[in-house]
């Protein structure tokens, strides 16, 4: 049977997008990371002209916290899980060329860092809301390492994919032979570290995204004091190597909070129907940020969002949003 993970441009039947539902995970922030997370929600239904989409929340008081923030037409649903990261927990869906089915992988809490009751079978779960057959691949992956251009090409890091705090029995080999048969992926690019400080050991959502076939998106460094300057210099130089094209996007620099360096990136952008939404940190080139996107996207609204509280529990956008392809 063939199978492809289609490409994020391909048209969405709905997205899963998951909504900030436990106190102790966001302390402090959680109501300000509830009003990012909607209004990104808003930004992808784009007043009905998007996919459906449908925010997901852990129980009865963060649900009735969603209805009072999203737009109307705006789908909330109230489905157990540890925390908003759908795009890794989510379940990935395949076309067979005659149906679509649902992957949903083993998750580990990132390597053992956060694991959390719920987010083990939320995959599952989803998909059976919308009857989709699930195959069980009892391995551990997460979606966000991952970006495909629909073509069988895929592009990940070594820093997670091949970490130990993962899969330590398996070989690159392995792992390339486990991709191909869950998703279809023939050929990957391997990139080296993501982004310094992220917590996923190097998600590559955070660092390179397919825009079109064998067309990949990788950051400009801002600044001499960039701390991914050299990451993103390998990443095209890698890019180059396998014969793919690439294009910049500004990179948001050194952005610190507390004293912290942290992975801010415009990188963790949702490609949706209608829009395109883009992470915002008060950064120099937000604006050029979203310019430079829309350039890639001349057929969708490209719109920035501020996504520095969703930012404090480890992730953006991408991170917390799952499609479901047509």
């Amino acid at each position: 049977m063939t199978k492809t993970m289609l490409p994020e441009w391909a048209p969405h039947a709905r997205v899963w997008i998951g909504f900030p539902s436990h106190d102790a995970e966001w302390p402090g922030v959680i109501d300000a990371a509830r009003r990012e997370v909607a209004a990104f929600a808003n930004a992808v239904h784009a007043d009905g002209k998007g996919e459906a989409v449908h925010l997901i929340a852990a129980n009865a008081s963060s649900a009735e916290a969603a209805r009072a923030l999203a737009a109307p037409g705006v789908i909330v649903e109230e489905h157990r899980f540890g925390d908003i990261w759908l795009r890794d927990t989510g379940p990935i869906i395949v076309d067979t060329g005659t149906a679509r089915e649902a992957r949903d992988f083993g998750f580990n809490g990132w390597g053992g860092k956060y694991e959390m009751p719920g987010d083990e079978d939320i995959g599952s779960r989803l998909a059976a809301t919308i009857a989709l057959p699930v195959t069980l691949c009892r391995w551990v992956f997460e979606g966000g390492a991952l970006d495909v251009d629909g073509t069988g090409l895929a592009v990940t890091t070594e820093q997670c994919l091949l970490n130990t705090n993962r899969n330590p029995d398996l070989t690159r080999e392995d792992i390339a032979a486990r991709l191909e048969d869950a998703l279809g992926v023939t050929r990957i690019l391997w990139l080296g570290d993501g982004l310094l400080n992220d917590h996923t050991d190097g998600h590559v959502d955070n660092l390179a995204r397919f825009v079109a076939p064998n067309v990949l998106a990788v950051p400009a460094p801002e600044g001499d004091d960039d701390p991914n300057a050299a990451i993103y210099a390998d990443a095209r130089v890698r890019a180059a190597a396998m014969g793919i094209e690439t294009v910049s996007i500004p990179s948001p620099g050194l952005v610190r909070r507390d004293g912290e360096i942290i992975p801010a990136s415009y990188m963790n952008f949702y490609i949706g129907n209608a829009a395109v939404v883009v992470p915002l940190y008060g950064a120099p080139n937000d604006e050029a940020s979203i310019a430079a996107i829309q350039r890639l996207f001349p057929d969708r609204h490209v719109t920035g969002q501020r996504a520095d509280h969703i930012l404090v529990g480890g992730g953006s956008f991408h991170c917390i949003s799952q499609q479901v392809p047509i």
